[in-house]
């Protein structure tokens, strides 16, 4: 007789946290990134105080290259700029105007 075994859901295979503060800095930077068990504990904190996960694996891999304290490169500025546009229509502070 075998035993069921309880499968463990998979491990994300990263995270990266972005910051985005126009008043002290020209461009977003990263704040944590991780792997493995370092990226479910972003993931859990970000769900525990409301801060919105989008799922981007290409954008999770450009930013990967990147380290915690750095603003991200200028190549990754239009791709960000849009996760920004998405998550700030999120919490409805994007107006958005028919001629825009």
């Amino acid at each position: 007789m075998s035993a069921a075994r309880e499968e463990k859901p998979a491990l994300p295979a990263g995270a990266v946290a972005l910051r985005y503060d126009s008043d002290s800095r020209s461009a977003p930077d990263v704040v944590a990134k991780g792997k493995g068990e370092v990226a479910e504990k972003i993931l859990k904190l970000a769900k525990e105080h409301g801060v919105p996960v989008r799922e981007d694996k290409d954008l999770l891999q450009l930013l990967a290259v990147c380290d915690v304290g750095d603003e991200i490169p200028v190549e990754l500025y239009t791709a960000v700029a849009e996760l920004l546009a998405y998550l700030y229509g999120l919490n409805g502070e994007l107006a958005v105007t028919p001629d825009s």
